[in-house]
């Protein structure tokens, strides 16, 4: 009789379990079943054509620090500026299929495994403009992940988010409609959806930041979480959070809200924002930041959550901040590459102290001067602006040594302290 009771019980649970398979929208296997073992980089994708058909008009909206290498990109937009010849500066548009193509040919190329495509919370609302644009971004990079088998994934940026009567439920209806009408978690072809502990991995970024308007109780959290963990249709997900860097001992940069820490433990990864946070300049400082990774992994291990570091390669906001703080525009170059070193630090860094993945801040972010994608050393003439340069070194610098880091992370070639050189 007892065995019986047991066999039904097991018969009901197996056909309840089979049911909710069924239902759910994801594909049920990828390329890429787990994070551990890859660098991946976050991917913004926002660099769109003007409605007059150029980029940058004149020298007093360029907002950029970086200039890209365009001349592997087969379209190109004319600016209001002109290169050190004479020539008119040109600029590629993210909506262009052709660049989302060759920045995942780069990938494949270099060894970079692949990107989280922003998602910024205006984008979940239905009739913002931005919307349209984004979706066809990202529309495109999930043709190209499949074509150049990188994985991809989506990361919900919170910013834009409003401080009163809005809370995070426009994200659960977007999810809904990139896994429906995109088939984010399904693309055709090759299966690259970054999954992690064997099922899609979603990223929420910006729980925790002090200077958000929004209270990270008040913004339906512990709801979305539930719905990308457990909805039967569009659920079945791990989460990872976008957090502050000293969101262990809630202070610095982050809010002093222990509720965080409950927000935390509901979540699978954890990826602490570390732009910023450290620099070359200062005697020392990757010892800091390897003492605040091993700290956290620490707190992670206890709570059986898993830690992705951060990792740049530099930080520049001088022409950005000149429209955003004008009474305090920043330096540029406030943190130097140094051709790739302090990248190289921190990536050694973060591997000593056991990294088993990384998250690259970012592979096309110039506006802050941290992008890993082809830049230039010969950026537009200006009296105005400033451009960060490459130090000399070949465009592809980044890509390469991004590339040689997830090899020496998956112990294919030995760990390299000093920067490798080619």
């Amino acid at each position: 009789m007892i065995m019986k009771k047991i066999t039904c019980i097991f018969l009901v649970s197996l056909f309840i379990a089979s049911t909710l398979f069924a239902q759910n929208k994801h594909s049920q296997s990828t390329k890429y079943p787990s994070y551990k073992g890859m660098v991946m980089a976050g991917y913004q994708g926002w660099f769109r054509l003007q409605k007059d058909g150029s980029m940058y008009p004149d020298e007093n909206k360029v907002r950029i620090d970086m200039w890209p290498d365009v001349t592997e990109y087969e379209k190109t937009y004319p600016t209001g500026m002109k290169l050190a010849d004479g020539s008119t500066a040109r600029f590629f548009s993210s909506t262009d299929q052709s660049t989302v193509d060759l920045h995942f040919k780069w990938m494949k190329e270099y060894g970079v495994d692949g990107v989280f495509m922003q998602r910024f919370f205006n984008a979940t609302r239905k009739t913002d403009e931005r919307a349209a644009a984004s979706n066809t971004v990202l529309k495109y990079a999930l043709d190209a992940a499949s074509k150049y088998e990188r994985a991809i994934a989506v990361m919900y940026d919170l910013s834009g988010l409003k401080a009163s009567g809005e809370d995070c439920s426009s994200i659960i209806e977007d999810w809904k409609y990139l896994v429906d009408s995109l088939k984010v978690t399904n693309q055709k072809g090759t299966k690259t959806y970054l999954f992690h502990r064997e099922k899609p991995l979603v990223v929420i970024w910006g729980i925790g930041f002090p200077d958000r308007p929004y209270n990270i109780r008040k913004i339906g959290l512990e709801r979305l979480i539930d719905f990308f963990k457990n909805d039967p249709k569009y659920g079945g997900c791990s989460v990872m959070l976008g957090v502050p860097t000293f969101w262990r001992d809630l202070n610095a940069d982050c809010v002093n809200d222990p509720y965080l820490h409950d927000i935390i433990k509901r979540a699978d990864i954890i990826m602490p924002w570390m732009v910023q946070r450290f620099s070359p300049l200062l005697h020392n400082d990757m010892d800091r930041y390897r003492d605040v990774i091993l700290g956290d992994m620490k707190w992670c291990k206890a709570n059986n959550i898993d830690y992705v570091p951060c990792v740049c390669p530099g930080f520049s906001w001088h022409n950005l901040s000149r429209f955003e703080f004008p009474d305090d525009v920043k330096p540029s170059g406030s943190i130097p590459r140094q051709g790739g070193r302090f990248y190289w630090q921190q990536i050694s860094t973060a591997l000593l102290a056991g990294a088993d993945m990384l998250y690259v801040a970012m592979f096309d972010e110039v506006n802050e001067g941290t992008a890993i994608f082809k830049c230039t050393d010969n950026p537009p003439i200006s009296n105005i602006a400033k451009f960060v340069n490459m130090d000399g070194k070949p465009s592809d610098q980044y890509l390469w040594l991004t590339g040689q880091a997830a090899k020496m992370l998956r112990k294919e070639i030995p760990l390299s302290i000093k920067l490798p050189v080619r």
